[in-house]
């Protein structure tokens, strides 16, 4: 009977989808490729379905899941591929995400997250089609679209569907070090910008077409339902954190610029209720401002610098409207004095979250961020008309 009671529930939000989409159709407001809806359903009619989602698979005008509405429509979903910080989006950075099981719907949840970074052929013998709704937010080293990379591999390997529900990229600049050839990684895997000004259907339509997947060039049978109602350069606030440590938008628009800290002894804000607003560091040369990280769930249990009074700056109301800046780094690494030979605490990372050595190595022979940026921009000229290519909405204006 409860089983019952909870379908009636979501046919009736389903009804109030449909009214509301029909809306958003007539004012212009955004519409999510999740939230067209008939689409989504007509492209899995029949099929055994696997989704790649996580607590961002929501359509907003319903604030439902995505899981809860194909379900209520008699959609065959038969698991749920995790990535990193899980299911829910709970788990801390770094965290092993375990395989479960679902306790709203019984279904199984395999991790995509730890040792298990690809759908194996076996997890993927009872699907037809695989479907990811992750909203991502534009930076090359944020891990979800190293995930999406993995998934296209595995469904071309298996011959299998795979779609995309496009989203918003809230960071949408084309801006950054290209990823150079011997850098790859999961926080990099294409040679791309750290900001590239793409949505991640039309990511995953360039990853299949330039021939980035092992197989051969568009050897992934991929399908992307499009967004209405939205073009390059409008603004996009997400309705729901992408993962513990990017809490609203204003850390969401750092994060480019802030990430590279994550190599060095200065923290992010981890184990604050400010992660990617904050930077501070145990020595009052740093700043006036001062926080302490603490074992804190839902954000980071094992900050750095635990329980030490970090002195620095507040980023909270710094009127910022988005790109990439080196900006912070200079200011800190300057700020370093004596201590810059050290300043680098892991170098490689550092390397890794750059795409080459070749930003670590102009920062310490003393470069101006002006220098370094205008060494990028003949190869952001060379991305940019790659990018042209892929486009599935109107370019900035």
């Amino acid at each position: 009977m409860k089983r019952f009671i909870y379908f009636y529930c979501l046919f009736l939000l389903y009804v109030i989808h449909f009214t509301a989409g029909a809306q958003n159709n007539e004012t212009g407001k955004l519409v999510l490729g999740a939230e067209r809806t008939e689409v989504v359903l007509h492209n899995i009619s029949g099929k055994r379905t696997a989704l790649v989602v996580n607590q961002t698979s929501i359509l907003e005008n319903v604030q439902m899941h995505l899981l809860d509405v194909l379900l209520a429509n008699g959609a065959d979903v038969k698991k749920v591929f995790a990535p990193e910080h899980g299911f829910r989006g709970t788990d801390d950075a770094g965290e092993t995400v375990k395989d479960s099981k679902d306790q709203k719907t019984g279904l199984p949840i395999i991790s995509l997250y730890g040792k298990n970074k690809k759908p194996t052929a076996e997890q993927l013998e009872d699907i037809d089609v695989v479907i990811f709704d992750i909203q991502d937010i534009g930076a090359r080293f944020y891990t979800y679209i190293s995930t999406m990379h993995y998934v296209m591999e595995a469904c071309a390997e298996n011959n299998k569907e795979f779609i995309v529900l496009d989203r918003p990229n809230p960071n949408d600049f084309v801006d950054g070090p290209i990823l150079k050839p011997g850098f790859e990684s999961f926080v990099g895997m294409h040679p791309i910008p750290v900001l590239h000004g793409l949505t991640v259907g039309e990511l995953a339509w360039m990853i299949n077409s330039e021939g980035w997947l092992k197989s051969e060039p568009d050897s992934c049978r991929l399908k992307i339902i499009k967004m209405e109602n939205w073009q390059h350069g409008d603004p996009y606030w997400l309705p729901v954190k992408p993962s513990p440590n990017l809490p609203n938008d204003q850390s969401i628009r750092l994060y480019a610029s802030l990430c590279f800290f994550e190599a060095t002894n200065i923290s992010v804000g981890r184990g604050t209720y400010f992660p990617f607003q904050v930077l501070g560091a145990p020595n009052p040369k740093y700043g006036e401002f001062t926080f302490t990280p603490v074992s804190l769930p839902g954000f980071d249990t094992n900050p750095l610098h635990k329980d030490k009074r970090c002195y620095g700056v507040d980023l909270r109301e710094l009127p910022f409207e988005g790109g990439l800046t080196l900006k912070f780094f200079f200011d800190f690494y300057m700020k370093s004095g004596k201590e810059q030979a050290l300043f680098f605490t892991r170098p490689h990372w550092f390397d890794l979250l750059a795409g080459s050595k070749e930003l670590r190595t102009q920062i310490v022979k003393g470069l101006t961020e002006e220098e370094i940026k205008a060494s990028w921009q003949k190869d952001l000229e060379a991305f940019k008309k790659l990018r042209k290519k892929y486009l599935l909405y109107k370019d900035y204006r």
